[in-house]
C-alpha cells in the first residue's frame, strides 16, 4: 500500500513538470490569399505554435485558434504586424523579392522567425477594350498584372506610368482632340515598381465616321416619300 502511495506521489509531482516542459520548436506564419495582396499592401495574418511535444496553438482571427494577438510580440521585416493584421510596404516588398520575414516572441519568451512568400508580379499586358481610338473620346487605357498565384488583376495608375506620341494623357485615358490627323497612337506603360515590365501598343485612330453620324435624324421627309409612293 505504501509503495503505490508513493507511485502516485511521483506521478502526481511528474507529470505536470513534464507537461510545463514543452517548449516552442517552431513557428509557421501564414496570411489570407482571399485579401489580394497582388494589389493592396494589407492581408490578415495567422502564426502557429508547435510545440516539442508536438503539440500546436493557433492565433486568433484568420486561423480560428486560441491565442490571443496581445500573448506575441510580432515585428515583421517590412511594415507592421497590429492585432493579426500585416501592413507592408510595395516598393520595399519588390526589393526584398517579395519574401516578408516576421520575428516573433513566443509566451514561454522564446524567439522564432517565420517567413511569408507573397505573390510575385511576372508579367504585364495590354487589354484594349476597343479596336481603335476615336478623336474627342476618352480611350481606357487597360494594363493587367500577371501574378506568380495565376491570377491576372487591371492595374491603374498607383502601379503603372504611362506615355502617349500623341493626345493627351488624363489618368489613365488618353484624349486625342477633333481636329487630330495622326492615324495611330503609339502608347508605352512601365509598372512602376519595376521598369523592367514594360510594354509598348501602337493603336490605330478611327478614320470613318461613326455609324450614329449616318443615323437620319428628321424622318418627315422619308414619311412624305413613302407617302407619295
Amino acid at each position: 500500500m505504501l509503495k503505490y502511495l508513493l507511485l502516485c506521489t511521483v506521478l502526481f509531482f511528474t507529470l505536470p513538470a513534464n507537461a510545463q516542459q514543452a517548449k516552442v520548436a517552431r513557428i509557421t506564419a501564414f496570411y489570407d490569399a482571399d485579401a489580394v495582396t497582388e494589389l493592396y499592401n494589407t492581408a490578415p495574418l495567422g502564426i502557429r505554435l508547435t510545440y516539442t511535444d508536438s503539440s500546436t496553438q493557433q492565433t486568433t482571427g484568420l486561423l480560428e485558434g486560441n491565442l490571443r494577438w496581445n500573448k506575441l510580440t510580432v515585428n515583421s521585416s517590412n511594415g507592421q504586424v497590429q492585432n493579426g493584421v500585416l501592413r507592408f510596404n510595395r516598393e520595399q516588398l519588390v526589393k526584398d523579392n517579395y519574401r516578408i520575414t516576421l520575428t516573433v516572441t513566443t509566451p514561454d519568451n522564446s524567439t522564432h522567425q517565420a517567413f511569408l512568400q507573397l505573390p510575385v508580379i511576372t508579367g504585364i499586358r495590354f487589354n484594349h477594350y476597343a479596336d481603335s481610338i476615336k478623336r474627342d473620346i476618352r480611350f481606357y487605357l487597360n494594363v493587367e498584372g500577371k501574378f506568380s498565384s495565376g491570377k491576372v488583376f487591371p492595374l491603374d495608375t498607383s502601379a503603372v506610368r504611362f506615355a502617349a506620341s500623341d493626345g493627351k494623357l488624363i489618368g489613365q485615358d488618353l484624349l486625342l482632340p477633333k481636329n487630330d490627323t495622326v492615324k495611330s497612337v503609339t502608347v508605352e506603360a512601365w509598372y512602376k515598381h519595376n521598369n523592367r515590365l514594360y510594354l509598348r501598343s501602337v493603336i490605330p485612330v478611327k478614320q470613318a465616321p461613326d455609324a450614329d453620324s449616318l443615323i437620319m435624324k428628321n424622318t418627315d421627309g422619308l414619311f412624305k416619300r413613302k407617302r407619295r409612293n
